[in-house]
């Protein structure tokens, strides 16, 4: 044997990051090797953050000191030997973009092969491939230059043009934005009076209300409704102008594009869930009259190649697209359209040809945005390469997940190494190699609890081992409904006509496979009127600043009770204002950045990475200072704050939700950032439980959850219904289908062989009837 073959392991010892114990495991390579544990047991910190995360710096260490002063510095993982990696492809579950430039066409390159295609073949010929792209917008200009040439200076006229392809109403966006001016103030009171209904705009604040009071356009103690045409317009429209307020210099603007400014331009998904309800009451988007939501100009959309034009061909499902480019036989651009035909295929083939190349990426599941990064990898001429999947299947019907695994060993015989980390028992039987990490999650995880084959799992008695068989029984019997929603004609997306009755006062799932219209049904057509609470898959934004404690709005009560116990003000118990550490401004580490060399992140020595200042933590509530209190677990913190001297009602209240989902183990303290995908999911759930609704609407709970995760969540959504709540879920998990009152089942395909109804009724007709695809898969899950 040739010493060169003998390095066929990747060796990791010592590895300690986030909740690791000193890890020590060796992965074959070239093989499929499955990660699994319950939720927060370290799987994502063995492969991404120490393998993974390993491997991405190693390579970014061979480009030079230039080229690394662009790059992300990544400091060395918490680990003693990493041995025989090989270069690392992440393909992790992080929603693509939500920019709304971005397409799948954009996102895939598919768009730009198109638009290259379009500017050789496309007749009329209108231009260069820019010509076609609804990000470019269309200028012109002339002027004269200065130019040096031997000592003379010389004057020439020059001038440019560039055509692009955005359409200018809309900005290439395909939608236009009017604001709903009743939401920004009420036009019967004057400013003076707080006629301003706008977050934020408080009566006393310079930069907004009082420029407008006080810059002498309009009359602050006249009712908005009586304003003159003029007074009006500047109120509304008036372009920037410099005016002084209180001697201070100031610039007043009118409200609309003030408010264009300060809220639109920004992500929604990034703001802060009060001002996005605001800008979701006040701005209504509808699509640009001037090109029908297709984002491009009138000339772009005017070359076609056999009577399609590229906003044709983007707005046609993919499958169809590949057949139209296979239909296309031109010498000249044989090499294109074969590239192009290839990453349609891909499409196709891993189950997206139901998508358009002009969806948004934002509008993406979790699911669908992963396998759409997994088409560049499919036809990739690389191999021995680590490839790194997170929960590959989720949002996979079972029917689709037969399809991933096919993928998955793809890649593997290619001659590739694949980790997964993975919940699913048909994904887990697939793996050469398993190993489960445990036994519990957070500070009670960490440690390698079995290492071998599938049986070899089945028949260790650990968590994963004795939960891997579990099937859950069909109920005896079911909740009868006490209402219903009426969905009257939904046709968003590909819904097709659909009206159906959603039970109200019972645990109802709506299922079917990927692309089939759930979440156009139920996000898209459930009347807002209704009480409704929705948990969808969005991440939660949050800095390393944000932590349980911030984010559930659990640290209010507890810093009042702190303040008033001790006589000083609220503001001393947060490290994001006056309680701060000076030294490391509360954020409880100190990062030294070293240029082109990873940055590192240090304990502050002021406050030991307590993040207060030294006078703030002699303020004691119970015994304990409020560090002491944002290090504990949720489940210690709920006994504190339930009795005796520290009894905070409302804090109990908000602990009480996070040990429901649970998530007892987490402490109150941790950055968000260091949470699991299927933690920070519970947690939003534990935020909304609080709510005022009616009806909870949950996207796909069970993301990220181990088997016996899974159990505690049906116990969660059952004490919801009891209290009187009624709950619908977007599920593929066939326990949750199994534990439902009624389900709907669309399909029977995804696109627009989809979008009709197949099935409503309970679970045990559908397994009896197994008239759909969801029916076949629930009755051999529950062994019917």
């Amino acid at each position: 044997m040739h010493e060169a073959d003998s390095h066929d392991l990747i060796r990791v010892y010592g590895a300690r990051v986030n909740n690791l114990k000193d890890v020590s495991v060796e992965l074959p390579k070239r093989r499929l090797t499955v990660f699994t544990g319950v939720s927060g047991s370290g799987k994502s910190s063995l492969v991404f953050s120490t393998i993974a995360a390993e491997s991405q710096r190693l390579i970014n260490e061979t480009y030079s000191a230039f080229v690394q002063g662009f790059m992300p510095t990544l400091a060395r993982p918490e680990v003693d030997v990493l041995d025989g990696l090989t270069t690392a492809i992440l393909v992790d579950q992080q929603r693509m973009g939500s920019d709304p430039r971005s397409t799948v066409g954009t996102a895939t390159d598919a768009n730009a092969m198109l638009r290259i295609l379009f500017s050789r073949l496309g007749q009329p010929h209108i231009g260069s491939p820019q010509a076609f792209s609804f990000n470019v917008a269309s200028i012109s200009g002339a002027g004269a230059v200065k130019i040096e040439r031997g000592g003379h200076t010389v004057k020439e006229r020059r001038e440019f043009s560039i055509t692009g392809g955005m359409c200018l109403r809309c900005e290439g966006r395909g939608k236009v934005n009017d604001i709903d001016l009743s939401q920004l103030y009420d036009d019967s009171k004057s400013l003076a009076e707080g006629a301003f209904t706008i977050p934020g705009w408080k009566s006393d604040s310079f930069w907004t209300v009082r420029v407008y009071a006080e810059s002498g356009f309009v009359d602050a103690n006249k009712p908005i409704s009586k304003y003159t045409k003029k007074e009006l317009n500047d109120f509304l429209y008036h372009a920037p102008v410099k005016v002084k307020v209180d001697g201070v210099n100031l610039t007043y603007e009118g409200l609309i594009p003030k408010i264009q400014k300060s809220f639109l331009s920004k992500d929604r998904e990034a703001m802060q869930p009060h001002i996005r309800e605001f800008v979701d009451r006040a701005v209504t988007f509808t699509v640009c009259p001037d090109c029908d939501g297709t984002r491009l100009s009138a000339e772009a959309r005017s070359s076609k190649i056999k009577g399609i034009s590229i906003a044709d061909a983007c707005a046609m499902e993919i499958r169809d697209l590949a057949e139209w480019a296979r239909g296309l036989d031109e010498p000249s651009v044989a090499p294109l359209l074969g590239k192009l035909v290839a990453t349609l295929e891909s499409f196709v083939e891993i189950g997206l040809g139901y998508l358009a190349l002009e969806r948004p990426a934002g509008t993406l599941s979790g699911g669908e945005a992963q396998r759409t990064k997994m088409i560049r990898h499919l036809g990739s001429a690389l191999t021995d390469v680590t490839y790194v999947f997170d929960e590959p299947t989720i949002g996979l019907h079972p029917h689709d997940i037969q399809r991933m695994n096919e993928l998955l060993l793809r890649l593997r015989d290619k001659g590739n190494t694949v980790l997964v980390v993975e919940h699913k028992p048909e994904a887990i039987a697939i793996a050469d190699h398993i190993v489960d990490l445990g036994p519990g999650a957070g500070t009670a995880g960490g440690t390698i609890c079995f290492e071998g084959t599938l049986d070899g799992l089945r028949a260790s008695d650990t968590i994963t081992g004795r939960h891997l068989d579990d099937r859950a029984q069909l109920k005896e019997t079911v909740r009868t409904p006490k209402g219903k929603l009426e969905i009257r004609g939904a046709t968003r997306h590909n819904l097709q006509d659909v009206d159906v009755d959603v039970p109200l006062g019972v645990l109802c799932v709506v299922t079917g496979v990927a692309g089939s219209g759930k979440s156009s049904l139920i996000h898209g057509s459930i009347p807002a009127s209704a009480g409704v609470v929705s948990v969808d898959q969005g991440a939660i934004k949050g800095s390393r600043r944000s932590n349980p404690a911030t984010y559930t709005g659990l640290l209010d009560p507890i810093r009042k009770a702190f303040a008033k116990a001790n006589g000083v003000k609220p503001a001393l118990f947060s490290a994001n204002s006056e309680g701060a550490c000076p030294t490391c401004n509360g954020a409880g580490v100190i990062y030294t950045d070293l240029g082109m060399m990873a940055g590192v992140a240090s304990t502050c020595e002021e406050c030991e990475g307590k993040r207060f200042q030294a006078a703030v933590l002699d303020y004691h509530l119970g015994g304990r200072d409020i560090s002491e209190v944002l290090a504990m677990p949720v489940s210690e913190a709920l006994e504190f704050f339930g009795s005796g001297e520290a009894r905070i009602p409302a804090a109990h209240a908000i602990l009480e939700r996070l040990a429901d989902v649970g998530l007892g183990y987490i402490s109150l303290g941790q950055p968000l950032t260091t949470l699991s995908g299927g933690e920070r999911q519970r947690l939003k759930l534990a935020t909304h439980m609080g709510d005022k609704g009616g009806v909870y609407i949950l996207d796909e709970p069970t993301t990220g959850l181990h088997l016996a995760d899974v159990e505690n969540l049906l116990g969660l959504l059952d004490r919801l219904v009891d209290a009187g709540k009624s709950v619908i879920v977007i599920e593929h998990h066939q326990a949750v289908m199994a534990h439902a009152d009624w389900i709907i089942d669309l399909g029977p395909g995804a696109g627009h062989d989809g979008g009709k109804i197949v099935f409503e009724g309970t679970p045990a007709d559908l397994v009896a009837a197994r008239s759909t695809l969801t029916g076949e898969h629930l009755a051999s899950y529950v062994g019917a």
